[in-house]
């Protein structure tokens, strides 16, 4: 079918911006991981742009030395996935029964759900909660405030709703119990949705800041989120990493560097989950788009 030059226009348009958003996007990106590989005088001298100028990972090596960044690693790990874990259970167990027409007061705790929306959790009311629930220095402070996201139930209810009615009747005829429908039958279809909203899930534990802060005392407990953070407002850390190196070696490390060293470590694990899971992320951000 050939396009008319108004449509040849538009998909021009179109695709111009779309490539100035990408690039404003990853140009910045594409520095921080240069400067994370650059030669200090090339760093010093304000060379660096998207490639790096001179190789050597010094940085890198500065960071795993001076800083307990394996361990923030490995607290983000079990931060995000059991955080995503609990989150994509309950947030299961909610929307299936929501989505049955035959779920009494359905559109009664819907609406709750959609007024809690309205309104965030104030972070003192939220501290003495957790407080009163003994889970204060816990990662249950992290995971149990946002449990359940009302916009990812919203989308999963939304989506369990455009199955076919036929298809749950069909299964309860030849015996099939609501679990069993559940976990063999609506889940296996759902995985466009399930692993879009488990991808919302992940960044947002992986991101968790605030409430590390707020509700995690001992700093061994500390995710990547926190560390880095401190690298970038605390000047004194940085110097204490360039005091662990040789005298002759000091030279080589610079603060921009192990800065950007640590935000690399932090955006990596997720570029490389997000590949796997790319192929249902389109499908599941349609949901809703379509009626029928």
């Amino acid at each position: 079918m050939r396009l008319s030059i108004g449509e040849k226009l538009f998909y021009a348009v179109n695709f111009t911006l779309l490539l100035l958003a990408g690039m404003s996007c990853l140009i910045p990106l594409m520095n921080i991981v240069s400067m994370s590989f650059s030669d200090y005088s090339a760093i010093a001298s304000g060379f660096v742009g998207i490639w790096p100028v001179g190789f050597n990972l010094d940085s890198y090596k500065s960071l795993i030395e001076g800083t307990p960044i394996l361990q923030c690693l490995k607290n983000s790990v079990v931060i995000t996935g059991f955080g995503v874990l609990f989150s994509m259970i309950f947030t299961i167990f909610a929307a299936f029964p929501l989505s049955k027409v035959t779920f009494y007061w359905r559109k009664g705790f819907t609406l709750a759900i959609v007024f809690t929306m309205l309104f965030g959790i104030p972070t003192i009311p939220a501290f003495l909660v957790n407080r009163s629930l003994g889970i204060i220095d816990t990662y249950w402070a992290l995971w149990l405030p946002g449990l359940i996201s009302a916009y990812n139930l919203l989308v999963l209810k939304s989506f369990f709703e455009q199955m076919p009615e036929e298809l749950s009747e069909a299964a309860q005829i030849d015996g099939c119990s609501e679990w069993r429908l559940l976990w063999q039958i609506v889940l296996p279809l759902s995985m466009p949705v399930l692993a879009t909203l488990m991808l919302f899930y992940g960044v947002g534990y992986w991101n968790v800041f605030q409430s590390v802060l707020i509700n995690i005392n001992d700093s061994d407990k500390y995710n990547l989120a926190v560390l880095v953070q401190n690298m970038i407002a605390n000047q004194s850390l940085l110097q204490s990493l360039n005091s662990l190196q040789p005298q002759e070696f000091e030279e080589l490390l610079t603060p921009q560097s192990i800065r950007s060293a640590g935000v690399v470590v932090m955006l990596v694990p997720l570029l490389l989950v997000y590949p796997f899971l790319q192929k249902y992320f389109v499908k599941g951000v349609m949901i809703g788009a379509i009626k029928g």
